[in-house]
């Protein structure tokens, strides 16, 4: 069971806020902008209603408002303040940080609020590009640097996945299929981190292009019977952490043999996990992207 994080180090604060640790001990000591508690053997510490605290100076700050103007709101009006800023605000780094509050605090009616006011003005595709992967990638250091807890990384990706999963419907609606090319979209075993893969599905089918969306952790043996049914087929795979680098050859060779020498079949891979590979040796028909924008300019 994921225990929720209420009690952050004076680090964890800098890591969610952008805030160096020396700056906001200034802005204790000077305005009393937040009140930490101290452990028995005198550590700083702070609960959630600081950290949340914070974010909204940090976000006002940001603004334009001075620190010595912060500190005389009162405390109940600093993010009504915040949310009357956002909701009127075209600000890249106002969104995120608005959606990280929404994480912060569990709150879905922020993340749905931010989001509907986003949508008004930008597509689907610019919102996931230019909001959702720096999100992702800036939450995926806070969980690396223990500041935020594997709850908090749920929530906000399960949002994230839902309006991916609403844009996609969309276009299944239609039902245009532009050539026989079959995509068919899964993640190895163990393998869990499914975001990117469904947004390159979105891609596909808005495309019009017929697609198979396996998901998780598929063996390579539950790949086989796929050839039967498609003569064009191209699989794409996502390898965030698994295979491990010391199974990634042992993998890819295994996926080779049963699935790419037995039909005319290519490969599409991402994720991190490719940078402990040689992909210059790899057979001709499989291909390695750096990105995902990289692959969607391929269809």
């Amino acid at each position: 069971m994921n225990n929720i994080k209420t009690t952050f180090s004076i680090k964890d604060l800098e890591n969610l806020s952008g805030i160096k640790a020396h700056t906001i001990r200034i802005w204790e000591k000077r305005y009393n902008l937040l009140e930490p508690e101290r452990t028995e053997t005198n550590i700083r510490y702070y609960n959630l209603a600081s950290l949340q605290k914070l974010l909204n100076v940090s976000f006002l700050n940001n603004n334009g408002y001075k620190i010595s103007k912060i500190a005389k709101l009162k405390r109940e009006n600093i993010p009504l303040l915040v949310k009357e800023i956002s909701e009127k605000s075209d600000s890249k780094e106002n969104t995120i940080n608005a959606f990280k509050l929404s994480m912060l605090n569990f709150d879905q009616a922020l993340f749905y609020n931010t989001y509907e006011s986003l949508a008004k003005e930008k597509s689907f595709k610019d919102i996931f590009y230019n909001i959702f992967i720096p999100l992702l990638s800036e939450i995926g250091m806070l969980w690396q640097t223990d500041s935020i807890t594997p709850a908090h990384e749920h929530f906000i990706t399960t949002l994230i996945r839902q309006k991916i999963l609403v844009s996609t419907e969309l276009y299944q609606s239609k039902k245009t299929n532009i050539s026989n090319k079959t995509f068919v979209l899964y993640l190895p075993d163990n393998e869990v981190h499914e975001l990117g893969l469904m947004y390159i599905n979105y891609e596909i089918i808005s495309k019009g292009y017929h697609s198979i969306f396996l998901g998780q952790s598929v063996p390579i043996d539950s790949l086989i019977d796929i050839l039967t049914y498609y003569d064009d087929i191209t699989f794409i795979s996502y390898f965030t952490v698994k295979p491990e680098k010391d199974e990634l050859l042992n993998y890819i060779n295994e996926f080779n043999e049963k699935i790419l020498l037995k039909g005319n079949s290519d490969f599409w891979l991402l994720g991190k996990q490719l940078e402990y590979i040689n992909t210059g040796k790899l057979p001709n028909n499989i291909t390695t992207y750096k990105t995902i924008e990289s692959l969607v300019k391929k269809l």
